[in-house]
């Protein structure tokens, strides 16, 4: 007889438990004048009603209800499309949701432990623009000369914190301020959010999370909010002590041979970026 190892029971079950979280604070935020129920009546709670998602989406609101509660019941893709329209998520929250469900839209890639130096030269070809090489879990796997000079000196920075969201949250030494830093830090916990659906049974991961939970209160308060996004590449501004306002767009490379890791890339919006970069990258110390 085929047995399922205890990790792969542990993993499931904290798939289905955080399911039921998502599922939660996606229909409390969702008003039911907004989905034309109305708005009187006594609610306990805010958003909708599990019966009203289970209406919406035409399941049962007892299997609904199960759903939520985490229990080990059969769920297909149709029923989760139904629901994901019944809670109006958008791609990003869509996806998750698979995930969680344990259903996938394409393929996965596994992690990989080590870059080729052909990774390195090209970070350091791209200069006076920063740049920085990250996996799934924001590790920071390489960078520049450039990176250290304009945005944060990550030699300075022991390698066992040598993690984005870490560095972000935790650590101090910045060279610069983004100017919308709220906002940033807000999608990068998004981001970070909707890929531990593949590592809930992930040590490192759960360690990574338990430690920025610890010693972050705004990390924490982002990650209850519990929004899903995919990396961004808005337009940043970093501000630079004697240069000022630096406008920066971020460019993803995805280095899709070597598994979930990007080169992320942060390129001159206008010439005037351009010639502080090549200032500030250029100048001693």
């Amino acid at each position: 007889m085929t047995t399922v190892p205890a990790t792969t029971d542990r993993t499931v079950t904290a798939q289905r438990r955080e399911l039921g979280v998502f599922l939660r604070s996606r229909r409390e935020r969702i008003r039911p004048d907004e989905v034309g129920f109305a708005p009187g009546g006594r609610r306990r709670t805010p958003g909708l009603r599990r019966e009203e998602v289970a209406l919406l989406a035409g399941v049962g609101v007892t299997w609904y209800t199960w759903l939520e509660q985490g229990r080990d019941i059969n769920v297909s893709a149709q029923v989760l499309e139904a629901i994901a329209t019944a809670l109006r998520f958008d791609r990003q929250e869509r996806s998750h949701l698979f995930r969680l469900a344990g259903l996938r839209l394409g393929p996965t890639q596994s992690g990989c432990s080590a870059l080729p130096p052909s990774v390195q030269k090209t970070l350091d070809a791209v200069s006076p623009y920063p740049a920085v090489v990250l996996n799934e879990r924001y590790d920071i796997l390489a960078f520049n000369q450039a990176y250290c000079k304009v945005v944060l000196d990550l030699e300075q920075v022991p390698v066992e914190q040598r993690n984005m969201l870490w560095v972000t949250f935790v650590a101090d030494g910045w060279k610069c301020s983004f100017v919308e830093g709220e906002l940033t830090k807000h999608h990068m916990v998004a981001a970070f959010r909707a890929a531990s659906a593949d590592h809930l049974g992930d040590a490192l991961w759960q360690e990574l999370i338990q430690g920025l939970l610890s010693n972050s209160q705004a990390f924490a308060e982002l990650w209850e909010r519990y929004d899903v996004a995919a990396p961004s590449t808005r337009t940043k501004m970093l501000e630079v002590d004697g240069f000022g306002i630096l406008r920066i767009e971020p460019i993803n490379l995805w280095l899709s041979q070597l598994g979930p890791l990007r080169a992320t890339v942060y390129t001159a919006l206008d010439d005037e970026t351009e010639e502080k970069l090549r200032q500030i990258v250029g100048r001693p110390g």
